[in-house]
């Protein structure tokens, strides 16, 4: 009330300058980041070891993470490392900093260790007391995370953290229609985290219903990290993990116990008023969960994750083209809807790049050519519905010609979530290997490609998803076209965790026959599944 009462009064009083001051942040609005001084760097964009040097001195060695407190996830940042060392590109000290954080991030209160899913951000340096509003593009971004961490580190709060995701998405987030809810709120009876804190005495009485559980309610208050002051507001608890005791926690019998105990936790908050759902849905953060389900089908070695995901994804496709796409009767053309709460938005740029990676990730493992003709047709189209004189625009030039909208600039840089553009210049960096009409794309907009370099490198963890669609060389993108019998028949399933994200999938009719080409020649041909096999399989490993 004081900052409305104080709104109010300036508006009253001091109008001129209130309208000055509006005016000056729609001109920054309006004007796209420059770069002030450009980085130095010899040949092609710098690789990930470089970047990851050049953030050494920002590491917390501690808590894991870079910098202090407010800490934020940052998925496609550590996307883009975990990718990178399944590339092999980057070395044993940085590598094992990135595993830490995202252990220990895990561990943190900013997981939701009852339910699973993760919460916007942490405000301490420690992971441990979050904001406690979940956002449906953070648990997108964190499945997409967790299941390729997997492939290097499949520790049991890595792998448990999918399971329960995929439960919370699927119990609390999926409405009636098919479609992912966009977010559940911070606080329930006026009090935030209120449903997800325990006081010392309540945390006690939980685990000791059990006798297994009240046998180890010593480890179970230390590992929990329960204090009897509260390590939180008004006594209560936020429920984390101690790192510092992990061996203790990572053996087959505790770790069966804090599954128990987290069960527990979970009852109990059922009796308790939930916070509010936001039960709308935002097109985007729908799109970037299908991309992440198709990560998971894809890249998880374990078949009860692939299932749950492969379900899930199953279950929510149909509803989601559903409810987001629509026939524009003037244009003849489906169009997005940009929520179901705003139907007549105008194209938002971010929608259409999102829609593209599902549809384009959903062909990838069911070769169905109708995605993968949804997503390269969108490719083009958003660079024409959104881009004019060397940039791109938030919403549609062509609905915002009487607009001021019309120069609000794409950012470039991660916010929220990844970048939208950074996501889009990946899709076209990797899909003209398909369709060589992307060319001329890249080609246009290579001024803002340049800026782009420039800024990512001045500040890496804020450029992720960029570092995900510059790093690589054009020669290392490949695509990979193969039989389409070769999926149906099952052939491909355990190749697919050796496909690395710069690979593009495509299938032809024919009954044999491969080709793995760069933009220049095909590297490998053959005609049988056993010759294409041993490129990513090795004899002994086949064996």
């Amino acid at each position: 009330m004081d900052v409305l009462h104080n709104l109010n009064e300036a508006y009253k009083n001091e109008r001129d300058k209130v309208n000055e001051n509006a005016s000056q942040i729609m001109e920054a609005i309006k004007t796209p980041p420059q770069v002030q001084e450009k980085v130095e760097f010899q040949g092609h964009y710098p690789g990930a070891a470089g970047i990851l040097n050049a953030l050494k001195d920002m590491q917390d060695n501690t808590n894991g993470g870079y910098g202090g407190a407010p800490k934020f996830a940052q998925f496609a940042f550590y996307e883009f490392a975990i990718e990178q060392i399944l590339e092999g590109m980057i070395p044993e000290e940085y590598g094992k900093h990135i595993i830490e954080s995202i252990e220990k991030m895990l561990m943190g209160g900013i997981y939701d260790h009852a339910r699973g899913g993760i919460h916007r951000y942490a405000v301490d340096a420690q992971w441990k007391v979050p904001h406690f509003e979940k956002m449906l593009y953070d648990q997108a971004g964190l499945l997409r995370l967790l299941v390729k961490t997997s492939l290097i580190y499949p520790s049991p709060i890595i792998l448990d953290a999918q399971i329960q995701t995929l439960e919370y998405l699927r119990k609390e987030m999926l409405s009636d229609n098919g479609y992912f809810h966009a977010a559940q709120d911070a606080d329930s009876e006026g009090v935030e985290g209120l449903y997800f804190t325990f006081t010392h005495d309540e945390f006690k009485d939980i685990m000791t219903k059990e006798e297994e559980l009240a046998e180890k309610i010593d480890d179970l208050i230390k590992w929990f990290g329960i204090e009897e002051a509260g390590n939180f507001e008004q006594g209560l608890n936020v429920i984390s993990l101690q790192a510092k005791f992990k061996d203790e926690m990572y053996t087959p019998e505790n770790w069966n116990i804090i599954r128990k105990a987290r069960n527990l936790l979970l009852e109990e908050r059922k009796q308790r008023i939930p916070p509010m759902t936001d039960n709308k849905g935002v097109s985007a953060w729908n799109f970037m969960l299908i991309s992440a389900l198709v990560d998971m089908v894809q890249y998880s070695k374990i078949e009860s994750i692939k299932a749950s995901a492969s379900k899930l994804l199953q279950d929510s496709l149909e509803g989601i083209h559903k409810t987001f796409i629509f026939q524009d009767d003037e244009s003849e053309l489906s169009q997005l809807f940009t929520s179901t709460t705003r139907k007549d938005h105008v194209p938002l740029f971010e929608d259409y790049v999102n829609f593209c990676e599902a549809e384009l990730r959903v062909y990838e493992l069911s070769a169905n050519k109708v995605f993968l003709q949804n997503g390269l047709e969108t490719l083009k189209y958003i660079f024409k519905q959104f881009f004019k004189d060397d940039h791109l625009y938030t919403r549609s030039i062509e609905f915002n010609d009487h607009h001021e909208y019309e120069n609000i600039h794409v950012q470039l840089y991660d916010q929220s979530y990844k970048s939208s553009f950074a996501t889009y210049l990946l899709l076209i960096k990797k899909w003209q290997l398909v369709d060589a009409d992307l060319r001329e794309v890249e080609d246009k907009m290579s001024k803002l490609i340049d800026n782009l370099t420039h800024l990512s490198l001045q500040n890496p963890l804020g450029y992720g998803e960029t570092l995900r669609a510059m790093v690589y060389p054009k020669e290392a993108f490949k695509k990979i076209e193969v039989p389409k019998s070769w999926l149906r028949d099952n052939k491909l399933i355990d190749l697919f965790t050796h496909f690395s994200s710069r690979f593009v999938m495509h299938y032809h009719e024919r009954e044999d026959g491969f080709e793995i080409c760069n933009f220049n020649a095909c590297e490998f041909k053959g005609l049988e599944f056993s010759e294409f096999q041993g490129i990513f399989k090795p004899t002994q490993e086949n064996e």
